[in-house]
């Protein structure tokens, strides 16, 4: 339902209130401001009045209760969700969902956004559309999806809580958890005191040939911490690095299990929740932060496009999802102001971050010149991506 625009103009009464407030004129005076004022002051809360009601209408016609979007899901019966990264992420979710909202089956499809992502764009133009909704960190293709158009409008409950730097600020998309890329390290291999606290660290000999990173040129949230390093280190640490023998992988799986098991001994490139879920499952591996560097943070984002075959059943887990029960359990930070982080973690804003994912990534000029310069560094990515 679309709410209709209502306006208000009060440019006939201020008009005549200004001239009435000329001395002599129709013998008013000074007596018009005083007349006036109460009838402004009235005309202004009666403005406020509309506004926050047509805003409460607009905010229901959004934000449908569980129970209502559950009724109308079970008529659909089912979800096709694409989830960009690891299976593992999106799996325990979905058949948790599953149980509590018996009768909605979910198509699960996970690989890495940008393989994804075409498949859909081609789905789109044959007009042949499979997917209900996506989670990815490719902030590009929401973008883009955009502007062509084909994302639905929707803001699930508890909207006014999520960060403005983490939604789409006409409801087309939304950040469902905040990610990052921390140091990890293997504690076997290095003790507390001899990890890394600044990206210049891992130049040192000691480091030669142990760690690991994602393929810039491959992975865009690697590329942009790439990015914010050389930016504030110049194009020499890119030199030394490579002079330093590095390991790479394509995936960030791939970069927490080799310094969990002890394939390389640390890495300035780990997803911190996948990395603290190693360690959860007592691998021998640990998480850090600079206090040097800022700590490249990115929402993982969802959206639901208009001619999704299961609109309602989208809405459902989206709202679900977000809901402050899902949130508080993420294992990492919540786009919510209102959930604390995972035990062990400040809330993200007062790290010192990088927290322009977003443009970054919509640039592509810059992103496709810094994708080749660093591919003249290491080569093109080798291996299979690790998302199992």
């Amino acid at each position: 339902m679309k709410s209709k625009q209502v306006v208000v103009s009060a440019g006939s009464i201020t008009g005549f209130g200004a001239l009435c407030n000329r001395r002599g004129t129709s013998g008013w005076g000074e007596f018009s401001e005083q007349r006036w004022k109460p009838i402004r002051l009235f005309q202004f809360l009666a403005q406020l009045v509309l506004a926050i009601t047509l805003a409460g209408v607009a905010a229901k016609a959004n934000a449908q209760s569980i129970d209502e979007l559950y009724q109308a899901a079970k008529k659909e019966g089912a979800l096709s969700l694409n989830g960009g990264g690891p299976a593992g992420l999106y799996e325990p979710w979905v058949r948790e969902f599953e149980q509590r909202f018996p009768g909605i089956k979910v198509k699960l499809t996970a690989d890495f956004s940008n393989i994804l992502a075409p498949i859909i764009d081609r789905e789109i133009a044959e007009r042949k559309l499979s997917v209900d909704l996506t989670i990815f960190q490719t902030l590009q293709d929401y973008d883009r999806w955009k502007k062509q158009g084909v994302l639905m409008s929707f803001r699930p409950e508890g909207w006014d809580q999520i960060h403005q730097s983490f939604k789409d600020p006409e409801g087309q998309y939304v950040g469902i958890a905040v990610y990052a890329l921390s140091y990890a390290y293997n504690t076997q291999s290095i003790a507390g005191t001899d990890v890394p606290t600044s990206a210049q660290d891992f130049l040192k000999p000691e480091f030669k040939g142990k760690v690991i990173t994602c393929y810039p040129n491959d992975d865009d949230v690697t590329l942009y911490l790439f990015y914010t390093i050389v930016q504030k280190y110049g194009w020499e640490f890119m030199d030394k690095y490579m002079a330093n023998n590095p390991q790479w992988v394509r995936g960030h799986l791939g970069t927490a299990r080799a310094v969990a098991s002890g394939q390389a001994a640390v890495t300035f490139d780990t997803m911190t929740n996948v990395s603290l879920g190693l360690k959860k499952n007592n691998q021998p591996t640990d998480v850090a932060f600079s206090d040097v560097d800022p700590l490249p943070i990115w929402p993982q984002t969802t959206a639901i496009f208009k001619d999704a075959p299961h609109p309602n059943a989208a809405k459902l887990y989206i709202t679900w999802f977000l809901a402050k029960e899902q949130q508080s359990r993420t294992g990492t930070w919540s786009t919510r102001l209102d959930v604390p982080p995972p035990s062990g973690l400040k809330p993200i804003f007062e790290y010192q971050l990088a927290n322009d994912f977003r443009s970054f990534i919509t640039n592509e000029k810059l992103a496709e010149e810094l994708r080749k310069r660093f591919e003249g560094y290491i080569g093109k990515p080798k291996g299979e991506p690790v998302i199992h």
